[in-house]
């Protein structure tokens, strides 16, 4: 498990590194519900092959030191954040308890929208952030991202893509 594995790494580097990568966001009507992932999945990949996300790295910590959090703080006026942090695939503990989920959040960021995705023990939460003056009904906004990968999982069983038992 998780422990196992932060025993026997003893020379890796813990902890949170963040760099930025700016991924474009097509809204688009497609015929094909897969060819939303096939077009995000060619562009991560041209994404993980830069080194942008290295160089905004740098960068933000650069700019961080050099003139400290009031000037550093940038991008100020974006649109969208997304984060998609794959968490542990088994359940754990903290401090004897089990943990049922996880739902980050942040608060006080200049963005409109705000999209978390976490997996967590074989289950994935949705977690928005919006300036509800942009975006009126996130609920609703949630209950389409939430349709919108339904359709996608079943075009991927329909096409028998995955061998799958349990929905």
């Amino acid at each position: 498990g998780v422990a196992e594995k932060k025993k026997s790494s003893s020379n890796v580097r813990l902890g949170n590194l963040i760099g930025y990568v700016l991924f474009p966001f097509t809204i688009a009507l497609r015929e094909d519900a897969l060819d939303y992932v096939r077009s995000a999945k060619a562009t991560g990949k041209r994404k993980k092959a830069s080194l942008e996300a290295i160089y905004t790295y740098f960068m933000a910590k650069t700019f961080l030191k050099l003139f400290g959090t009031k000037l550093a703080s940038f991008p100020t006026q974006t649109t969208l954040w997304f984060s998609n942090v794959a968490g542990p695939s088994e359940e754990i503990t903290l401090y004897g308890h089990q943990v049922a989920y996880i739902a980050p959040t942040c608060f006080g960021q200049p963005n409109a929208l705000m999209i978390h995705v976490v997996s967590y023990a074989n289950k994935m939460n949705i977690i928005l952030s919006v300036d509800e003056g942009i975006v009126p009904d996130p609920h609703q906004l949630c209950d389409d991202l939430e349709e919108s990968l339904k359709l996608i999982k079943d075009v991927v069983i329909y096409k028998g893509l995955v061998d799958c038992h349990v929905y």
